[in-house]
């Protein structure tokens, strides 16, 4: 038989608590008011003095899931991307945040039900991810103020990252054993464009304008620098991470081997905030090929260092850090490169898009261009650079004319009309 025990409580009031045996053990649970606990003693004896079915401690009656291993969405997200291995763990603790701030607003719409309710990893529909997209992509207004937002809108690039994480997510609960669901509800989402905006996301320098900004970087260390990521395409992390040892400046072929970068410590982690690591993907290891300039002005910093220093280093000999670039160096020279009459601001990244259109521009192939860039596919260098192919359409409709009004050879005489 369970009995009911006041408990008085320190902050005042009491505590009813139920106890009963169960297998030997004593079981307690605890209720705010004497009703709740009377009628909770009458489940126990009701149930053989067990705990009832459904009840879970300290919360009350929880519903099964309808499907064995069933839980909450971010609940799996989370359990999927804590098992995934090859990426670093800034890389995880951004893809956590993800599920956190923006995942974890999924929920369950029953069409017969007029609230939705808490999204779960089986109970997910395609519609469900549609309308998460939408609210996504427009935004949501405060309800206690129309001039301010709940929720911002996200630009597409966003909403595409997000969406990554979320089919994959699904999709491991479809290739689950035993599978938790039986087809992905992510695969058929119509996703905002990437380009649907009106603001260019890639700054293009023609040659004298990036010229005009080089003029105003007085630091000869960091002007050295500017031109090697414009005249290389690397990425600020892998040029500034290269060290003596990397470069080849005396064999037929010069060329720079990207071997490492810096990435950016997780948060959570100790030490300074970046540190060196392998690149971006697999194929951004890579040889990158240096032009005679290149290397000769490689030979100028490079003379007397030993293998291990970093090529491009400050004046007092250390390695650049972006932050100290970016605000003490490349910011100053563009806006005195803008206050001449400059009519782009550019980022540092940009060099790297520089360099693209200008290989373009000579008429270097995709395919070239991928593996300068280190992309991991050449879908990702057509996506991003496929547009500026179009100063080519004169070659292209000339080869075509070249092939369709050449002189036709004279027709086999059994051909010839009679």
């Amino acid at each position: 038989m369970a009995s009911i025990v006041d408990r008085p409580k320190k902050t005042g009031g009491i505590t009813y608590q139920v106890k009963w045996r169960e297998d030997g053990a004593w079981q307690t649970e605890n209720f705010g008011d004497d009703d709740s606990a009377m009628t909770f003693k009458g489940l126990v004896e009701a149930h053989g003095n067990k705990w009832p079915y459904g009840w879970v401690r300290g919360q009350g009656f929880v519903e099964q899931p309808a499907v064995p291993g069933d839980m909450p969405l971010t609940k799996w997200l989370h359990r999927y991307v804590d098992r995934l291995t090859g990426i670093d763990e800034r890389t995880r603790e951004d893809y956590r945040r993800e599920i956190d701030v923006h995942l974890s607003l999924l929920v369950h719409q029953e069409v017969t039900q007029p609230e939705p309710v808490p999204a779960t990893i089986c109970n997910l529909t395609q519609d469900d991810v549609t309308a998460w997209v939408v609210v996504e992509e427009k935004g949501e207004r405060d309800p206690d103020d129309p001039e301010k937002w709940a929720r911002r809108p996200a630009d597409p690039k966003s909403i595409r990252n997000r969406h990554g994480i979320l089919y994959c997510g699904v999709q491991a609960a479809v290739e689950s054993s035993p599978p938790l669901r039986t087809a992905n509800c992510c695969t058929k989402t119509r996703l905002p464009r990437a380009d649907n905006h009106t603001d260019e996301e890639m700054c293009f320098l023609e040659r004298d304008e990036y010229v005009r900004i080089a003029q105003e970087i007085k630091d000869p260390g960091a002007r050295a620098l500017a031109d090697f990521l414009v005249g290389t395409g690397m990425r600020w992390g892998e040029a500034s991470a290269l060290r003596v040892r990397d470069l080849n400046l005396t064999g037929a072929r010069p060329a720079a081997n990207v071997q490492r970068a810096w990435k950016k410590r997780a948060k959570s982690g100790t030490g300074p905030a970046f540190y060196l690591g392998p690149p971006k993907t697999k194929k951004a290891r890579r040889l990158v090929a240096l032009s005679p300039a290149q290397v000769k002005m490689l030979r100028r910093l490079t003379t007397g260092q030993p293998p291990e220093a970093f090529v491009f280093r400050t004046a007092w000999g250390n390695h650049w850090r972006h932050s100290n670039f970016y605000h003490r160096k490349w910011l100053p020279a563009v806006q005195e490169a803008i206050d001449k009459g400059l009519p782009k601001r550019p980022r540092i990244h940009d060099l790297r898009h520089t360099h693209v259109a200008w290989l373009i521009a000579q008429r270097i192939p995709l395919p070239a261009i991928q593996i300068r860039l280190g992309h991991e596919s050449i879908q990702t260098t057509v996506d991003r650079y496929g547009h500026l192919v179009d100063e080519l359409d004169a070659d292209i409709v000339a080869a075509v004319d070249a092939v369709m009004i050449a002189p036709a050879r004279s027709a086999p005489a059994s051909l010839h009309a009679v």
